[in-house]
């Protein structure tokens, strides 16, 4: 076999049946091979960082890993962003890239880049293979890399005579990876101490991240939640996580995150925190963040992440799913009476600090979209955000009872990331509806894959939640830069319902509130993709808010004279 034939025969080796590519000069030995490998599903995008995106929102909606494909130099730089993306949020991904012939490596060649040092930064693990020999391993180790543990992205330059030379493969049949340690099952003396922790504790919180998510450990906190009479969070990536309308939901925590959840959080004395990179979004001023908690917990995968930003009491290295678990049994459920004053605390926090928006008859605001979005979805659909004030609205309205799948780039706020993202969920999981909600400043940013959509026929949903205006950047322009609005304004941007034509899928215009159930109808009944155009109160804002700079109990809520 042939270079190409060896990459091709691993992944199909691995499992991996979907590969999102771009073909160029350095990978068209692989695609000159591709048509031999009938199970692979290849899908040609329109620009490679939708390749990455597509392979993103694949891997987050089916927990399975997907392929990429992209040529050398400016190729593979364009997948950068997507890697980046991916990295910061933990989600698995086997990337292929094209390198120019080994003997041109350094030499300036024609589209050459130094793609493994480009992308060292933003990836798992890279290669760079220079002898067909050793692609065979390095197939295998770059698929088990990206999947186990911490999942990530794994990237291998291959060079294209390598690509093209032939040996006889040798498919290892263990793995010899030295330096790479995995985490066994959680230290049942640190559970032990944990649990007893939770038992003493009188105003304890659980914030729950991705790694639950990402660990299908769902169920396992619902136990321990409701085991122990403990109030859970979650950050934005752990949205989903926990029923929104249970009776201990915090809901989203962070520096957009819900008033109850964050008033609970600064006055908890117990605060586990679990799959979660205890990152800036979620503790706004590091140094006045849960001030009286008397102990924090930290359960991760990831060793390196323990006490990165705040030294825990206990730390659980291990799994979520059997921490969580192991948890569960440890744990001594409390008496009514001992927990009952901490929720009833909440539960008027709660209603001190409901979740609020402008109420106007002239302008269409952009819950009442939301929430029509999400009556539709009846806890059933995958909703994919973009980033900006779209992606909060959409978080602080995420209504699901029962584990669902919400999907945004949080740790890189990747702009465009929804759309790709939303038709590789699609492509992972065609039986579930995919809803897409985007603001009109990231959605032009990728919207060339609207032909992606077109061509393979994918009933995806995209709701533009369009302000003319870069809307967060605006939003703390006028909060936090002195009012002074600099160059936020996109007033000259497309017609997107002559632009859904134009790329041949259906589309329809919204301005006012009583239009929002129509065009829903419209897009429900209407196969294939379709886009709606929601022109929203240009001035709509997200709150609650930290203001920068500030701890979470500088929250600030919707005025009172606009509720």
């Amino acid at each position: 076999m042939n270079g190409a034939q060896i990459i091709l025969e691993a992944l199909q080796r691995e499992g991996i049946d979907t590969v999102f590519g771009y073909p160029g000069g350095a990978n068209l030995p692989i695609y000159q091979h591709l048509p031999e490998y009938r199970s692979l599903r290849h899908v040609l995008v329109r620009h490679e960082q939708g390749a990455a995106h597509m392979a993103d929102g694949y891997a987050r909606a089916s927990g399975r890993p997907a392929a990429v494909f992209a040529t050398s130099g400016p190729g593979a730089l364009n997948l950068v962003t997507g890697l980046c993306t991916a990295f910061m949020d933990s989600v698995p991904m086997v990337v292929v890239t094209g390198q120019v012939p080994t003997a041109m490596v350094g030499r300036d060649a024609f589209q050459e880049a130094d793609v493994v040092g480009c992308t060292q930064p933003v990836t798992k693990h890279n290669y760079l293979v220079t002898r067909v020999q050793d692609l065979p391993r390095v197939m295998r180790e770059a698929v088990h890399l990206a999947t186990s543990g911490r999942p990530g992205p794994v990237l291998v330059d291959v060079c294209r005579d390598v690509q093209q030379a032939s040996c006889e493969p040798s498919w290892p049949e263990e793995l010899d990876l030295p330096g790479y340690r995995l985490p066994g099952p959680p230290d049942r003396s640190r559970l032990e101490e944990a649990a007893r922790a939770l038992d003493r504790a009188e105003r304890p919180v659980i914030l729950a991240g991705h790694g639950v998510i990402l660990s299908r450990a769902e169920p396992e906190l619902l136990a321990l939640a409701e085991r122990a009479a403990v109030p859970v969070g979650t950050t934005l990536l752990g949205i989903g996580a926990f029923p929104v309308r249970h009776p201990l939901s915090l809901h989203m925590t962070g520096f957009m995150g819900t008033g109850w959840n964050l008033r609970a959080v600064q006055e908890a004395d117990l605060l586990l925190c679990v799959g979660m990179r205890v990152d800036d979004r979620v503790t706004a001023k590091l140094d006045e963040w849960a001030p009286r908690a008397e102990t924090f917990i930290h359960v991760d995968i990831d060793p390196s992440e323990i006490g990165k930003n705040r030294r825990p009491h206990i730390e659980v290295v291990a799994d979520a799913r059997a921490a969580l678990g192991g948890l569960a049994e440890l744990v001594t459920p409390p008496e009514p009476e001992r927990r009952r004053l901490w929720l009833t605390r909440i539960e008027r926090w709660r209603e001190e600090h409901p979740l609020r928006y402008l109420r106007s008859d002239g302008q269409l605001q952009p819950q009442d979209v939301v929430i029509e979005m999400y009556r539709r979805c009846r806890d059933r659909a995958i909703v994919v955000a973009d980033v900006g004030l779209n992606q909060i609205w959409a978080a602080l309205w995420w209504n699901y009872d029962r584990p669902g799948r919400f999907l945004n780039s949080g740790g890189a706020g990747t702009m465009g990331f929804a759309l790709p993202a939303a038709i590789g969920a699609k492509l992972a999981c065609p039986e579930q509806a995919v809803w897409c909600v985007a603001g009109e400043g990231g959605f032009v940013m990728t919207a060339q894959e609207l032909s992606v959509a077109v061509e393979h026929g994918l009933d995806v949903k995209v709701v533009l939640l369009n302000n003319f205006s870069l809307g967060m950047v605006r939003q703390f322009q006028d909060d936090f830069y002195g009012g002074v609005r600099s160059q936020v304004g996109l007033h000259v941007i497309p017609d997107f319902v002559k632009l859904a034509d134009a790329y041949g899928l259906a589309g329809c215009r919204v301005e006012r509130l009583d239009e929002v159930p129509a065009a829903f109808d419209f897009a429900e009944r209407t196969p294939g993709p379709v886009l709606i155009d929601c022109r929203i109160d240009p001035e709509a804002n997200v709150y609650p808010i930290v203001p920068l700079g500030k701890g979470l109990n500088d929250f600030r809520e919707l005025p009172d004279e606009y509720a």
